[in-house]
Protein backbone atom coordinates (compact mmCIF):
# COMPACT_ATOMS: atom_id res chain seq x y z
CA UNK A 1 0.00 0.00 0.00
CA UNK A 2 1.24 3.35 -0.74
CA UNK A 3 2.66 5.55 1.77
CA UNK A 4 0.31 8.49 2.98
CA UNK A 5 1.46 11.38 4.54
CA UNK A 6 -0.37 12.03 7.90
CA UNK A 7 0.21 15.20 8.86
CA UNK A 8 -2.39 18.22 9.68
CA UNK A 9 -1.63 21.85 10.30
CA UNK A 10 -4.57 23.34 12.63
CA UNK A 11 -4.32 27.01 12.37
CA UNK A 12 -0.36 26.77 12.93
CA UNK A 13 0.17 23.92 15.25
CA UNK A 14 1.66 20.85 13.02
CA UNK A 15 0.43 17.91 13.82
CA UNK A 16 1.82 14.46 12.75
CA UNK A 17 -1.10 12.94 12.20
CA UNK A 18 -4.98 14.31 13.11
CA UNK A 19 -6.12 12.16 15.44
CA UNK A 20 -6.53 13.90 19.13
CA UNK A 21 -8.24 12.72 21.65
CA UNK A 22 -10.81 15.06 23.41
CA UNK A 23 -11.22 16.39 26.52
CA UNK A 24 -12.65 15.19 29.21
CA UNK A 25 -12.11 11.45 28.37
CA UNK A 26 -8.36 11.11 28.48
CA UNK A 27 -7.41 12.80 31.62
CA UNK A 28 -4.02 13.86 31.78
CA UNK A 29 -2.85 10.83 29.82
CA UNK A 30 -0.93 9.11 32.62
CA UNK A 31 -3.51 5.74 32.82
CA UNK A 32 -3.70 5.81 28.91
CA UNK A 33 0.58 5.74 28.96
CA UNK A 34 0.20 2.32 30.14
CA UNK A 35 -1.15 1.16 26.88
CA UNK A 36 0.45 3.13 24.46
CA UNK A 37 3.21 5.72 23.89
CA UNK A 38 1.17 9.10 23.63
CA UNK A 39 4.19 9.98 20.90
CA UNK A 40 1.38 7.90 18.70
CA UNK A 41 -0.70 10.47 19.22
CA UNK A 42 -1.45 13.72 16.58
CA UNK A 43 -2.77 15.88 19.64
CA UNK A 44 -3.85 15.33 23.22
CA UNK A 45 -6.85 17.82 24.28
CA UNK A 46 -6.31 17.49 28.35
CA UNK A 47 -9.01 17.16 30.78
CA UNK A 48 -10.84 20.19 31.48
CA UNK A 49 -9.32 22.84 33.57
CA UNK A 50 -10.85 25.57 35.63
CA UNK A 51 -9.16 28.47 37.51
CA UNK A 52 -9.65 26.63 41.17
CA UNK A 53 -9.83 22.96 42.15
CA UNK A 54 -12.79 21.57 41.40
CA UNK A 55 -14.48 18.58 43.43
CA UNK A 56 -16.97 17.63 40.22
CA UNK A 57 -20.99 16.78 40.74
CA UNK A 58 -21.98 14.21 43.26
CA UNK A 59 -22.90 10.81 42.22
CA UNK A 60 -23.95 8.89 39.89
CA UNK A 61 -22.90 11.29 37.44
CA UNK A 62 -22.35 8.45 34.65
CA UNK A 63 -25.15 6.67 32.95
CA UNK A 64 -25.05 4.00 29.77
CA UNK A 65 -27.25 5.10 27.13
CA UNK A 66 -27.91 2.64 23.71
CA UNK A 67 -24.52 3.60 21.63
CA UNK A 68 -23.52 6.11 24.46
CA UNK A 69 -23.18 7.53 27.89
CA UNK A 70 -24.53 10.39 29.18
CA UNK A 71 -22.38 12.11 32.27
CA UNK A 72 -22.44 14.93 34.56
CA UNK A 73 -18.95 14.74 35.61
CA UNK A 74 -19.26 18.50 36.85
CA UNK A 75 -15.29 19.35 35.35
CA UNK A 76 -13.74 17.91 38.60
CA UNK A 77 -10.38 18.43 38.30
CA UNK A 78 -7.11 19.66 40.15
CA UNK A 79 -7.37 23.75 39.28
CA UNK A 80 -4.51 25.56 36.36
CA UNK A 81 -1.75 25.86 38.91
CA UNK A 82 -1.51 21.80 39.82
CA UNK A 83 -1.75 21.37 35.95
CA UNK A 84 1.09 23.59 34.78
CA UNK A 85 3.19 22.74 37.64
CA UNK A 86 2.52 18.36 37.70
CA UNK A 87 0.81 17.40 34.68
CA UNK A 88 2.33 19.07 31.86
CA UNK A 89 5.87 18.35 32.60
CA UNK A 90 4.98 14.69 32.12
CA UNK A 91 3.27 15.37 28.88
CA UNK A 92 5.96 17.11 27.98
CA UNK A 93 8.33 13.92 27.66
CA UNK A 94 6.04 12.78 24.58
CA UNK A 95 6.15 13.66 20.75
CA UNK A 96 2.56 15.16 20.97
CA UNK A 97 0.59 18.28 20.98
CA UNK A 98 -0.85 19.17 23.99
CA UNK A 99 -4.33 21.20 23.95
CA UNK A 100 -5.44 22.74 27.32
CA UNK A 101 -9.14 23.14 28.25
CA UNK A 102 -10.20 25.53 30.14
CA UNK A 103 -13.44 26.78 31.58
CA UNK A 104 -14.41 29.46 33.29
CA UNK A 105 -17.43 31.21 35.13
CA UNK A 106 -16.86 34.82 33.84
CA UNK A 107 -14.70 36.08 31.43
CA UNK A 108 -11.88 37.69 33.77
CA UNK A 109 -11.45 33.96 34.31
CA UNK A 110 -10.88 32.69 31.08
CA UNK A 111 -8.74 35.90 30.73
CA UNK A 112 -6.28 34.56 33.78
CA UNK A 113 -6.13 30.96 32.75
CA UNK A 114 -4.82 31.67 29.28
CA UNK A 115 -2.61 34.08 30.73
CA UNK A 116 -0.98 31.19 32.86
CA UNK A 117 -1.03 28.68 30.07
CA UNK A 118 0.26 30.43 27.52
CA UNK A 119 3.28 31.54 29.72
CA UNK A 120 3.97 27.95 30.44
CA UNK A 121 4.08 26.73 26.94
CA UNK A 122 0.98 24.62 26.38
CA UNK A 123 0.80 24.62 22.34
CA UNK A 124 -3.12 25.27 22.14
CA UNK A 125 -5.62 26.52 24.35
CA UNK A 126 -9.12 25.17 23.80
CA UNK A 127 -11.45 27.70 25.15
CA UNK A 128 -14.95 25.37 26.47
CA UNK A 129 -17.63 27.83 26.06
CA UNK A 130 -19.91 25.07 27.03
CA UNK A 131 -20.09 25.86 30.62
CA UNK A 132 -22.53 28.21 32.88
CA UNK A 133 -22.23 31.68 33.16
CA UNK A 134 -22.22 33.62 36.43
CA UNK A 135 -22.84 36.95 34.90
CA UNK A 136 -25.71 36.06 32.72
CA UNK A 137 -28.13 34.43 35.07
CA UNK A 138 -26.88 30.85 34.40
CA UNK A 139 -27.06 30.89 31.24
CA UNK A 140 -24.00 29.18 28.83
CA UNK A 141 -21.32 31.35 27.27
CA UNK A 142 -22.24 29.23 23.84
CA UNK A 143 -25.38 29.61 23.62
CA UNK A 144 -25.65 33.56 22.69
CA UNK A 145 -23.30 35.35 20.42
CA UNK A 146 -22.44 38.01 22.12
CA UNK A 147 -21.39 36.27 24.80
CA UNK A 148 -19.42 33.78 22.91
CA UNK A 149 -17.81 36.65 21.00
CA UNK A 150 -17.00 37.70 24.65
CA UNK A 151 -15.09 35.36 26.05
CA UNK A 152 -13.18 34.85 22.77
CA UNK A 153 -11.96 37.94 22.68
CA UNK A 154 -10.88 37.90 26.27
CA UNK A 155 -9.06 34.88 25.74
CA UNK A 156 -7.26 35.50 22.41
CA UNK A 157 -5.72 39.00 24.29
CA UNK A 158 -4.54 37.21 27.32
CA UNK A 159 -2.98 33.81 25.24
CA UNK A 160 -0.52 35.73 23.38
CA UNK A 161 0.68 33.65 20.13
CA UNK A 162 -0.75 30.51 21.84
CA UNK A 163 -3.70 29.74 19.21
CA UNK A 164 -7.05 29.36 20.80
CA UNK A 165 -9.39 27.11 19.42
CA UNK A 166 -13.14 27.62 20.59
CA UNK A 167 -15.42 24.41 21.39
CA UNK A 168 -18.86 24.94 20.41
CA UNK A 169 -22.18 23.68 21.91
CA UNK A 170 -24.17 21.85 20.02
CA UNK A 171 -27.63 22.89 22.23
CA UNK A 172 -28.67 26.05 20.64
CA UNK A 173 -30.73 26.46 17.30
CA UNK A 174 -28.24 27.53 14.90
CA UNK A 175 -24.50 26.16 15.26
CA UNK A 176 -23.22 28.19 12.37
CA UNK A 177 -24.54 31.77 14.43
CA UNK A 178 -22.46 30.92 17.53
CA UNK A 179 -19.46 29.83 14.74
CA UNK A 180 -19.63 33.13 12.78
CA UNK A 181 -19.56 35.30 15.89
CA UNK A 182 -16.26 33.53 17.45
CA UNK A 183 -14.76 33.85 14.14
CA UNK A 184 -14.87 37.14 14.33
CA UNK A 185 -13.65 37.59 17.52
CA UNK A 186 -10.03 36.27 16.69
CA UNK A 187 -10.49 32.51 17.08
CA UNK A 188 -8.10 30.93 15.29
CA UNK A 189 -9.68 27.54 15.64
CA UNK A 190 -12.77 25.64 16.16
CA UNK A 191 -13.67 22.43 17.89
CA UNK A 192 -17.34 20.83 18.21
CA UNK A 193 -19.65 19.21 19.07
CA UNK A 194 -19.49 19.19 22.75
CA UNK A 195 -22.27 16.90 24.45
CA UNK A 196 -25.73 16.88 23.30
CA UNK A 197 -27.71 17.60 26.46
CA UNK A 198 -29.72 14.32 27.45
CA UNK A 199 -31.88 12.70 30.32
CA UNK A 200 -32.57 9.08 31.91
CA UNK A 201 -35.29 7.88 34.47
CA UNK A 202 -35.24 5.04 36.66
CA UNK A 203 -38.85 4.28 35.86
CA UNK A 204 -38.87 2.07 39.20
CA UNK A 205 -37.58 4.69 42.04
CA UNK A 206 -39.10 7.31 39.33
CA UNK A 207 -35.51 9.42 39.92
CA UNK A 208 -33.34 10.51 37.06
CA UNK A 209 -30.40 8.24 37.11
CA UNK A 210 -27.94 10.69 37.28
CA UNK A 211 -27.48 12.95 40.35
CA UNK A 212 -28.06 16.35 38.64
CA UNK A 213 -30.89 14.54 36.21
CA UNK A 214 -29.69 15.53 33.18
CA UNK A 215 -26.55 15.13 31.80
CA UNK A 216 -24.21 15.05 28.51
CA UNK A 217 -24.71 12.66 25.71
CA UNK A 218 -21.84 11.14 23.86
CA UNK A 219 -20.67 8.43 21.82
CA UNK A 220 -21.72 6.39 18.94
CA UNK A 221 -25.19 8.42 18.40
CA UNK A 222 -24.30 11.23 18.41
CA UNK A 223 -22.13 10.82 15.10
CA UNK A 224 -24.52 11.89 12.51
CA UNK A 225 -25.39 15.33 14.64
CA UNK A 226 -22.03 15.92 14.63
CA UNK A 227 -20.62 15.42 11.44
CA UNK A 228 -24.09 17.46 10.10
CA UNK A 229 -22.74 20.57 12.38
CA UNK A 230 -19.39 20.54 11.45
CA UNK A 231 -20.18 20.55 7.72
CA UNK A 232 -22.55 23.28 8.50
CA UNK A 233 -20.04 25.03 10.41
CA UNK A 234 -17.22 24.52 7.53
CA UNK A 235 -19.47 26.34 5.27
CA UNK A 236 -19.83 29.01 7.16
CA UNK A 237 -15.99 29.72 8.65
CA UNK A 238 -12.58 30.02 7.61
CA UNK A 239 -10.52 28.66 10.54
CA UNK A 240 -10.03 25.13 10.80
CA UNK A 241 -12.46 22.57 12.80
CA UNK A 242 -11.45 20.64 14.97
CA UNK A 243 -13.91 17.38 14.29
CA UNK A 244 -15.76 15.54 17.23
CA UNK A 245 -18.52 13.74 18.41
CA UNK A 246 -19.13 9.47 18.06
CA UNK A 247 -15.85 9.04 16.19
CA UNK A 248 -14.61 5.32 16.82
CA UNK A 249 -13.31 4.27 13.66
CA UNK A 250 -11.36 5.35 10.68
CA UNK A 251 -14.38 5.39 8.73
CA UNK A 252 -16.24 7.66 11.25
CA UNK A 253 -13.04 10.14 11.51
CA UNK A 254 -13.36 10.50 7.28
CA UNK A 255 -16.54 11.33 7.34
CA UNK A 256 -15.91 14.14 9.56
CA UNK A 257 -12.75 15.20 7.57
CA UNK A 258 -15.08 14.68 4.43
CA UNK A 259 -17.65 17.29 6.08
CA UNK A 260 -14.95 20.11 6.71
CA UNK A 261 -12.62 19.20 9.47
CA UNK A 262 -8.58 19.50 9.55
CA UNK A 263 -8.52 17.40 12.27
CA UNK A 264 -11.05 15.12 14.93
CA UNK A 265 -11.03 14.14 18.66
CA UNK A 266 -11.68 10.37 19.87
CA UNK A 267 -13.86 10.62 22.92
CA UNK A 268 -15.60 8.25 24.82
CA UNK A 269 -14.95 4.95 22.39
CA UNK A 270 -11.90 5.24 24.59
CA UNK A 271 -13.58 3.80 27.69
CA UNK A 272 -14.52 0.54 25.98
CA UNK A 273 -11.02 0.55 23.45
CA UNK A 274 -7.57 2.46 25.04
CA UNK A 275 -6.56 1.51 21.58
CA UNK A 276 -9.18 3.43 19.46
CA UNK A 277 -7.41 6.59 18.69
CA UNK A 278 -5.23 4.10 17.13
CA UNK A 279 -6.96 2.08 15.24
CA UNK A 280 -9.12 5.38 13.76
CA UNK A 281 -5.03 7.03 12.63
CA UNK A 282 -5.24 3.24 10.88
CA UNK A 283 -8.12 3.19 9.39
CA UNK A 284 -7.75 6.65 8.08
CA UNK A 285 -4.42 6.08 6.13
CA UNK A 286 -5.82 3.42 4.56
CA UNK A 287 -8.87 4.66 3.52
CA UNK A 288 -6.74 7.36 1.74
CA UNK A 289 -4.65 5.13 0.54
CA UNK A 290 -7.05 3.16 -1.36
CA UNK A 291 -8.54 6.02 -2.40
CA UNK A 292 -5.34 7.11 -4.45
CA UNK A 293 -4.39 10.07 -1.77
CA UNK A 294 -1.61 11.09 -1.21
CA UNK A 295 -1.98 13.07 2.45
CA UNK A 296 -5.11 12.56 4.29
CA UNK A 297 -5.58 16.18 4.49
CA UNK A 298 -7.30 15.92 1.27
CA UNK A 299 -10.18 14.29 2.68
CA UNK A 300 -10.70 17.58 4.33
CA UNK A 301 -14.00 19.16 2.80
CA UNK A 302 -14.51 16.70 -0.16
CA UNK A 303 -18.01 15.92 0.64
CA UNK A 304 -20.15 16.27 -2.50
CA UNK A 305 -23.41 17.54 -1.28
CA UNK A 306 -26.49 15.97 -3.92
Amino acid sequence: MPKVDLSVNLAGMSMKNPVCVASGTFGFGQEYSEFFDLSELGGICAKGLTLNPREGNPGPRIAETPMGILNSVGLQNPGVDAFIATELPYLRQFDVKVIANISGNTPEEYGIMCEKLAGAGVDMIEVNISCPNVKAGGLAYGTRPELAAEVTEVAKSHAGKVPVMVKLSPNVTDITEIARAVEGAGADALSLINTIRGMRIDVNTRRPILKMNTGGLSGPAVLPVAVRMVWEVAQCVKVPILGMGGIAKGEDAAQMMLAGATAVAVGTALFADPFTPIKVREGLCEIAARQGLSAVRELTGGVKPW
